[in-house]
C-alpha cells in the first residue's frame, strides 16, 4: 500500500516502513525501474530502526503531476528538487540518502546543494551530477556503443519506440545492463506497471535530450541548473558502488570521481553487480547504508 503526498510540482506516491521516530532513509531507484527494486533492502533497514521511504520519481508508478501546465521536465535539476520537496512534505529536517542511476543523481544533486540536509550519502556510480557544458564531448568508441539507448531517444523514432515498445525496451535495458542477474518475468512485470505513468515517455525522452544540450529545460529550475554546471563537490560522509558487471558504466569506471567528495569518502566494487545493485544485491546495498550511517552520526534525524 502507497501513501500520497503533495510536495512541489507533484504528488508523489510513496512506500514508507519501519519505525515511524526512526532514523529517516530515502531509497531512490532509476531508470527503468521502480520502488520494487527496493524490496529487498527495506527490511534490513527497518530492522535497523529506520524510517525507510521510496519514493516512485516523476513520471513513474502513481506520482502525478499537480497541474496540466507544468513542463514533464526529465532535467537533473527537477530530480533534486523534486526530493528535497518531499523532504519538506514529510517534515524531514535532515536524512540519509541512497538511490543510483537517476535516483542516485536526485541523492547527489541534494547532497551537493543542500549538505545541510543530508547525513550521508549512498551512491551507485559515484557522482552522478551531469556535466551538461561537456555532453558534446566524444567518448571511447566501445562507451558510446553502451550509450545506444540515450542516442535512440534522442530521435522522434526512439520517442515512438518506447512509447510503442516500452515493456520490451526497457526489459533489454535491464538484460544488457545486469548481465549476472537472472531476473524472472514476475519481478520485471512488478516493476513494469510503473511504466504506464501518463508522463513516463515525456518525462524519460526530455531527460535523455536535455543532458546532452538538446532540450530547453523548466525556467524554474535554471538557477539550480546553473549551480550544478560549476560541478560542485559533495561534502557529506558518502560511500560510493559500483558494479563490476554494470553494462552502462563506461570503460575507467568512476574512479576518477574521488576529487568530487571532498568529505569522508569510500569507494567499493561489487562484484558481478549490475546496473540495478539494490535489487541485485539488496544485502551489499543495505550494508553500505548501515555502516556510513554507523560512523557517522549526526543525531539530526526528522
Amino acid at each position: 500500500m502507497h501513501s500520497l503526498v503533495n510536495a512541489g510540482t507533484l504528488t508523489v506516491a510513496f512506500e514508507e516502513s519501519g519505525n515511524p521516530d526512526g532514523w529517516p532513509v530515502l531509497l531512490m531507484h532509476g531508470f527503468p525501474y521502480d520502488v520494487r527494486a527496493y524490496d529487498a533492502v527495506v527490511p534490513i533497514l527497518a530492522s535497523a530502526g529506520a524510517r525507510v521511504i521510496v519514493p516512485w520519481l516523476r513520471g513513474y508508478g502513481p506520482t502525478r503531476f499537480r497541474s496540466g501546465e507544468t513542463p514533464r521536465s526529465g532535467q537533473q535539476a527537477a530530480l533534486g528538487r523534486d526530493l528535497l520537496d518531499l523532504m519538506d512534505a514529510l517534515r524531514i529536517r535532515s536524512a540519509v540518502l541512497a538511490g543510483y542511476d537517476w535516483g542516485g543523481r536526485a541523492a547527489c544533486i541534494v547532497s551537493a546543494l543542500w549538505p545541510d540536509r543530508v547525513d550521508a550519502l549512498v551512491s551507485q556510480n559515484s557522482y552522478n551530477i551531469q556535466d551538461i557544458a561537456r555532453s558534446g564531448r566524444p567518448q571511447a568508441p566501445e562507451n558510446e556503443l553502451r550509450l545506444w539507448y540515450q542516442y535512440y531517444f534522442h530521435s522522434e523514432r526512439g520517442r515512438l519506440g518506447l512509447t510503442e515498445n516500452r515493456r520490451d525496451l526497457c526489459r533489454l535495458l535491464w538484460r544488457l545492463w545486469s548481465p549476472e542477474w537472472r531476473f524472472d518475468d514476475a519481478t520485471f512485470e512488478r516493476t513494469a506497471a510503473s511504466f504506464d505513468n501518463p508522463d513516463f515517455v515525456d518525462v524519460v525522452i526530455h531527460s535523455y535530450r536535455h543532458r546532452f544540450g538538446l532540450a530547453d529545460g523548466d525556467s524554474s529550475l535554471e538557477p539550480i541548473e546553473r549551480q550544478l554546471a560549476a560541478q560542485p563537490p559533495i561534502t557529506v560522509p558518502a560511500i560510493t558502488l559500483d558494479g563490476s558487471a554494470d553494462g552502462v558504466l563506461t570503460l575507467g569506471g568512476t574512479g576518477k570521481h574521488a576529487s568530487y567528495f571532498t568529505g569522508p569518502h569510500e569507494h567499493r566494487i561489487v562484484r558481478d553487480g549490475g546496473h540495478n545493485l539494490p535489487q541485485e544485491k539488496p544485502e551489499i546495498f543495505a550494508s553500505a547504508i548501515l555502516d556510513i550511517r554507523a560512523r557517522h552520526r549526526t543525531g539530526r534525524g526528522a
